[in-house]
């Protein structure tokens, strides 16, 4: 059974009002309903509710978030949609494996599908954010999606694999997943333990900050280790603080 509460379509700074109400009325005829929106160009506006034909109340409902960390927190999978082939080996799906997977978290925990923006799609930044991409394998000599054509591909995927009888995944751990927001603290932390003790190039800290977010999506920390993991950084800072304490 689908939980279309835990499912969130988060729609990353969307030019048009009238994308927005294609978008939700994409989303409400696949069964999902948990719009969210990241500092929407037009939005309130009545564009939005003429396209979205019979989908205003998911309109009406759609959180407006001034920042992504907003509307990822509390997120255990963030999937984001890039037409981008990207030289680091974050994991890269179709929209079927990507519903699979979504809908089997989606059964216990939130999860969160990142559509950009209708010209660029997602920074670098934002694809950072993702645990797994999902390409959509368009015609390769044409393969120009517009933003509600990227939603319905995907809510028409997450209702297949529902009706196929995707069931949740057996916790691995008696601790849940680390959110999205907890992962960012931890990041965070980790980025300026490092530049502390000059393990970071200053000039390009985010390329290897890059590869040690991919290594940290591929472990699945769950919260438990994720608060060790900051333990120990907040250690070597009290060390680095007082050296002649330890």
């Amino acid at each position: 059974m689908m939980h279309p509460e835990n499912i969130r379509v988060v729609l990353v700074a969307p030019s048009l009002a009238a994308n927005v109400g294609a978008a939700a009325r994409a989303m409400k005829t696949m069964g999902l309903t948990d719009l969210h929106l990241v500092a929407p160009r037009q939005f309130p506006h009545e564009d939005a509710a003429t396209m979205a034909s019979g989908a205003d109340d998911v309109v009406a409902a759609a959180r407006v978030h001034a920042t992504l960390d907003e509307a990822l927190a509390g997120a255990t999978l963030v999937v984001g949609l890039s037409a981008r082939q990207r030289s680091l080996s974050c994991p890269v799906q179709d929209p079927r494996e990507a519903a699979e997977e979504l809908l089997a978290e989606a059964g216990e925990r939130p999860v969160a599908i990142l559509f950009g923006r209708e010209r660029t799609g997602l920074t670098n930044a934002e694809l950072d954010r993702c645990q797994r991409l999902v390409n959509i394998p368009a015609n390769p000599g044409y393969s120009s999606l517009n933003l509600a054509a990227s939603v319905q591909v995907m809510a028409y995927e997450l209702r297949m694999a529902d009706r196929a009888g995707v069931r949740p995944q057996a916790a691995r751990s008696e601790w849940p997943p680390a959110a999205a927001d907890d992962m960012e603290r931890l990041y965070e932390h980790l980025e300026r333990v490092l530049m502390r003790i000059d393990f970071l190039d200053p000039d390009n800290p985010r390329a290897l900050m890059r590869r040690l977010r991919l290594l940290f999506g591929r472990a699945a920390l769950d919260h438990n280790e994720v608060q060790i993991l900051r333990g120990i950084l907040a250690h070597v800072e009290k060390s680095l603080a007082d050296p002649g304490r330890y």
